[in-house]
């Protein structure tokens, strides 16, 4: 390790991620604290109006987790046990064990080097393996997935293909914004998030019968949750409807959504300049590659992911130390999941050794810094120190 690199890692620190929590969010936590009332009841019902009024859809559940969103948006599609569902492999392990859980089977699906989501000829590869019965559309970093197409590609109705938009939020697909395109769309609100809570996560839909059965079923398949329950006239009885899970959202964790929700366009155009920084900054670097833009639509730049060149890729690993030394942050994403022990143990090494190309560009990737806290200057240290970093290994 240079002296160059211990001297500026104690003069300066830019973390990964980094979450706000407006004023806003602050003071509906004592609201909620003060009432008395902290698990599912009115800030929930309010964040999931609010929340449908951003994207533009008629109906948001909140639930605990974008995984659990997945999984309950696809057991609402009633398929049947088994049935084989399309993924993209360069995606976070919950995503697939979702249908795992849902009872269903999952399917990898390669992705193309530059997007690091899915190309048709891919998506029909692997159809071509399995017919699916349904399709998970991973946006990727906040890259804008074409929906329609892979849709097509895979010979499935939109109502049959649920979207993976944990990195979407504020994302376009054309005109059309993330979440009122297909059956169902799967957000996250993770504290690394666009719009951070901590945990939690929701599916939104147009369709009335998808958004009854998952409000039924986050909460054990209860006709009616505790607020219903207990309001005054309310009574205690119920009946339980669906094979249901554990999944609400608390009031706790929508009062801290509905704070955020109010600065979440102020904070895509910060995200938006910083990865306009980093492009300009890194144009000509020709050690990476930068992020791929979408040609139409908006990306929500929740990554920023580079790629190395080969010959620098291969000190992917020791590059990260690198700047970890000199108090960068970063991380990779993902591991592909069909590299995992236990999803090669239940779908076998056939099914496991048919994404070459995700294969290929795991070695090389890296995702920097990237949150609504980066400033100027903090961009130009992340890319200085990523110089000076890849220069020891060139």
């Amino acid at each position: 390790m240079t002296t160059e690199i211990v001297a500026t890692s104690l003069r300066r620190k830019v973390p990964f991620a980094l979450a706000q929590i407006s004023d806003e969010a602050r003071q509906n936590v004592n609201d909620v604290l003060s009432s008395g009332w902290l698990t599912t009841g009115t800030q929930a019902l309010r964040f999931e109006s609010e929340f449908s009024a951003h994207v533009g859809v008629s109906h948001t559940v909140a639930v605990s987790s974008c995984t659990a969103a997945i999984e309950l948006s696809l057991r609402a599609l009633r398929l049947r046990p088994g049935t084989p569902v399309l993924t993209p492999t360069m995606t976070f392990c919950g995503a697939v064990h979702a249908i795992v859980h849902a009872g269903l089977r999952p399917v990898f699906v390669d992705v193309d080097a530059s997007t690091l989501v899915p190309r048709p000829d891919q998506v029909v590869a692997a159809a071509a393996r399995q017919r699916p019965g349904a399709m998970v559309v991973q946006h990727m970093a906040g890259f804008p997935v074409p929906v329609d197409e892979l849709a097509r590609a895979a010979r499935l109705p939109l109502s049959r293909v649920v979207e993976d938009a944990a990195h979407a939020l504020g994302a376009r697909v054309g005109s059309r914004p993330v979440g009122a395109i297909s059956a169902a769309t799967c957000f996250s609100f993770y504290a690394t998030k666009n719009l951070p809570i901590g945990e939690g996560g929701a599916v939104t839909t147009d369709e009335p019968d998808i958004a009854a059965f998952v409000r039924s079923a986050r909460l054990h398949g209860m006709s009616k949750d505790a607020w219903s329950r207990y309001l005054p006239g309310g009574s205690w009885q119920y009946t339980v409807d669906a094979d249901g899970i554990k999944a609400n959202m608390s009031d706790l964790q929508a009062a801290i959504g509905r704070g955020q929700l109010l600065h979440l366009d102020e904070w895509q155009r910060r995200r938006a300049v910083t990865a306009s920084q980093y492009d300009s900054r890194l144009a000509g670097f020709a050690a990476v590659e930068l992020p791929a833009r979408p040609p139409v639509g908006t990306h929500a730049w929740h990554l920023y992911v580079i790629r190395f060149a080969e010959r620098v890729g291969a000190h992917r690993d020791e590059i990260i130390d690198a700047l970890a030394a000199a108090g960068v942050g970063t991380s990779v994403h993902f591991i592909p999941a069909h590299r995992f022990p236990y999803f090669r143990q239940l779908l076998g090494d056939d099914a496991c050794s048919v994404c070459p190309e995700a294969d290929a560009v795991f070695a090389r990737m890296l995702s920097l810094p990237m949150h609504q806290g980066l400033d100027t200057s903090d961009v130009d240290y992340v890319c200085d120190r990523l110089e000076a970093a890849v220069a020891q290994f060139s």
